[in-house]
């Protein structure tokens, strides 16, 4: 891999990465530390272009178990809207069964919402009020809640700020201990990526908000180790060739770190 300048982007994450203990996310720790369902096979991502960019996550995520679990029958569907905020999307109906072409209920619904959900308190009673909402409805159908905690912005975007990642951190854990739902922290296994090699690129350039194809890898890679409980250390899934063997066991290698950290393992 070709080494690369390090740029503003990346700079705003390694500044992030050491920033001070005391303006560390310290007080916010995960409650729910554990998959609440084993080996969940009908699954339903709901989000944004964060979720479909690079191939969509869920078509990543689910190659991930089956490389892990050959002949597993899974039945998994994703739900996204450009720029959407979680209220904007009718969770009634998506997890109504048949409704989207799963049967029986959704077992595991993974709730993805607006980038900067977590950066105003506008913005953050939005994201509460409608995950609430959508909590309850899965869990009158049976299922459980997981959250992604996204990606913080870099440069050049606009709302680029090193400090985006604790409050990231901090307020989806805190309504991921409110809604007792586990956390995907993507947010923190990209901010390690980075800490760890600053060269790699996660972020698109073009924009410092949307994942590249190794940033989904990765955040595939954190989601199966958080909503599985299983390390994707060694995983044999590398999007056909796409992906190469080095970058992957790097990326599978931070998501396991990060995710057992997160989670007090």
């Amino acid at each position: 891999m070709k080494t690369l300048v390090l740029g503003a982007a990346l700079a705003l994450v390694l500044t992030a990465a050491t920033l001070p203990a005391g303006a560390r996310a310290q007080d916010h720790v995960p409650t729910v530390i554990a998959p609440q369902v084993e080996t969940p096979t009908r699954v339903l991502l709901v989000g944004n272009s964060y979720l479909y960019y690079g191939d969509s996550l869920h078509n990543h995520l689910s190659r991930m178990v089956e490389a892990d679990n050959p002949g597993i029958d899974l039945e998994w569907k994703s739900a996204t809207i450009g720029g959407a905020r979680l209220a904007d999307h009718d969770i009634d109906r998506l997890t109504t069964p048949g409704a989207i072409g799963v049967d029986e209920p959704f077992q595991l619904v993974l709730l993805q919402g607006h980038s900067a959900a977590a950066l105003s308190e506008a913005n953050q009673e939005r994201f509460r009020t409608a995950a609430t909402a959508a909590a309850e409805v899965i869990a009158a159908r049976g299922g459980k809640v997981a959250l992604y905690m996204p990606q913080a912005y870099v440069a050049p975007h606009k709302r680029a700020d090193p400090e985006n990642i604790r409050r990231n951190e901090a307020f989806y854990t805190d309504v991921g201990n409110e809604l007792g739902a586990l956390v995907v922290p993507v947010a923190l296994a990209f901010e390690e990526a980075y800490k760890r090699r600053p060269e790699i690129r996660l972020h698109k350039d073009f924009d410092g908000s949307h994942p590249s194809i190794l940033g989904t890898y990765l955040a595939a890679a954190t989601a199966y180790a958080t909503l599985y409980g299983t390390s994707p250390v060694g995983n044999a899934y590398d999007y056909f060739g796409t992906i190469a063997p080095e970058d992957a066991a790097f990326l599978q290698q931070v998501a396991q770190d990060v995710v057992t950290a997160y989670h007090g393992g």
